[in-house]
């Protein structure tokens, strides 16, 4: 069994910091504050990059810092440094306090949890785990395994990447949490050509696990094969029809396009500034009936999952939409204690230079009794969506538009052949009110979702079952 490891080892011993000292500073720091922590992050990285039969990048990285934060009122005074060192952090006070002249207290009715919530992941450093060799020739054999399965194919790219992380978070009242974060992804995309007509496959995964899980023949090889099978089924896809008309969304990743187009309405901040078109609808039916979504960080070993959040909240599962209803919100600790509510674990960071804000960890919605092949067998015309690619969306309004990786086309409710370029277009409001079969095949996607925010990008989770969707606008090329 690993030895319990000792995040000031990394984090304070290197610079003789005191654990005591630091929390006097911080009480000092906080003094008529509304809030505030002292966040310490030490951490690990690492990225090999295989491409086309060669190692075309290898980068390892440490990176050491803090970040010091007061709040007072919506206020909130910020310093960081790339150092942990006494004089580092004293600079930083200076600079946090001054926005105590300049607000009002706003004291919350409610005051957030903090603590420690159970350990959902290893400690284990995941990037010491495998030797570099064995990294490159596991990369190698994938490669060569893929090359062998078809003479189409063209080229092959593999990646893997690791972080172990660090943390400390101290907050006035001498009150402090610590964890330790492993994250890992395989990232396998296949090129294949066909009389002149290239076409790409991809799959990965990844969690809060060592790499062994994903180094595993039996793993890669999977992530392989479907990559390739994506691939060579674009091989034979025709132009994606356009116009408005049903859509049956896969389970796991297709849950991509909750994610964006409802799930960031559904955090604390925007409601609290009223921008989010969910605004002022808590109570209202705003999803057909049977659709529940929840967000929970309490999933072990998830790419989304935290033990605790980054102001040291334990995480947890909020349900946000039940049966159709709004129920709840995701929230830090300064947006909860403005609207009066508990922080729900959802206070993320990119980094110590960054300030948290409320974030999805894993957001899914629930399974219901249908199974896929009633969806499709009741649609007349309409496309089948596998696989999500890329997306945007406008939280303010709901609208979004995603492009569909792997799709198929529905004709007389059997699925006839593959299409292209297919995007989907709406917004999430009416797309919740659109779902008209819930699938009972709900799971999480395979760990390789990044949720960008105000310029931070956080690890997360998305899933879904299967549902269809009874109206919604394709982008396609045919009429």
């Amino acid at each position: 069994m690993n030895q319990p490891v000792n995040p000031d080892h990394f984090l304070l011993e290197p610079s003789g910091l005191d654990l005591g000292t630091l929390q006097r500073t911080v009480n000092d720091a906080l003094v008529g504050m509304d809030d505030g922590e002292l966040y310490l992050e030490y951490s690990q990285s690492e990225s090999l990059v295989w491409d086309d039969g060669l190692l075309r990048s290898a980068s390892y990285n440490t990176d050491r810092g803090f970040g010091l934060r007061s709040v007072m009122g919506e206020a909130a005074g910020y310093a960081h440094a790339s150092e942990i060192s006494e004089d580092a952090i004293r600079r930083a006070v200076g600079t946090v306090r001054a926005i105590h002249t300049n607000e009002k207290n706003i004291h919350a009715a409610i005051t957030p949890a903090f603590g420690t919530n159970q350990a959902l992941y290893t400690q284990a450093n995941p990037l010491q785990e495998v030797p570099f060799e064995a990294k490159i020739q596991s990369i190698q054999a994938i490669d060569a395994y893929v090359r062998a399965k078809d003479p189409r194919v063209k080229q092959v790219s593999v990646s893997i990447a690791g972080v172990w992380q660090a943390i400390r978070i101290i907050r006035a009242g001498n009150q402090t949490a610590t964890d330790i974060r492993p994250l890992v992804r395989l990232t396998i995309n296949v090129a294949v050509e066909q009389n002149g007509r290239m076409e790409t496959g991809n799959h990965s995964g990844g969690g809060r696990m060592q790499y062994a899980t994903y180094l595993e023949e039996s793993t890669w090889k999977r992530y392989a094969d479907q990559a390739l099978a994506q691939a060579l089924v674009k091989l034979d896809s025709k132009p994606s029809p356009a116009g408005e008309m049903p859509v049956v969304l896969g389970p796991g990743w297709c849950g991509v396009l909750l994610h964006e187009a409802i799930g960031h309405g559904l955090e604390g901040d925007f409601h609290r500034k009223k921008t989010s078109v969910y605004s002022g609808m808590m109570g209202q039916q705003i999803a057909a009936k049977g659709v529940t979504v929840v967000d929970d960080g309490t999933l072990e070993n998830r790419r989304g999952s935290l033990s605790i959040d980054d102001e040291g909240t334990p995480t947890g599962r909020t349900v946000l939409i039940e049966d159709g209803n709004l129920t709840g919100l995701l929230q830090d600790r300064l947006n909860a204690r403005l609207m009066g509510v508990r922080a729900t674990g959802n206070g993320r960071r990119e980094s110590y230079a960054h300030q948290p804000m409320p974030r999805m960890t894993n957001t899914f919605m629930l399974n219901g009794n249908h199974t896929q092949e009633e969806m499709v067998a009741s649609v007349k015309r309409g496309i089948l969506a596998v696989n999500m690619g890329g997306g945007q969306v406008d939280i303010t309004s709901g609208k979004f538009v995603f492009s569909v990786s792997e799709a198929y086309m529905i004709e007389d409710g059997k699925i006839t052949h593959p299409v292209k370029g297919a995007t989907l277009i709406g917004t999430g409001a009416d797309v919740l009110k659109k779902i008209t079969m819930i699938g009972n095949d709900t799971c999480l996607d395979e760990g390789t979702g990044t949720c960008g925010k105000s310029g931070q990008d956080v690890p997360v989770g998305v899933g879904q079952p299967s549902m269809l969707i009874e109206g919604i606008t394709v982008g396609g090329t045919q009429v």
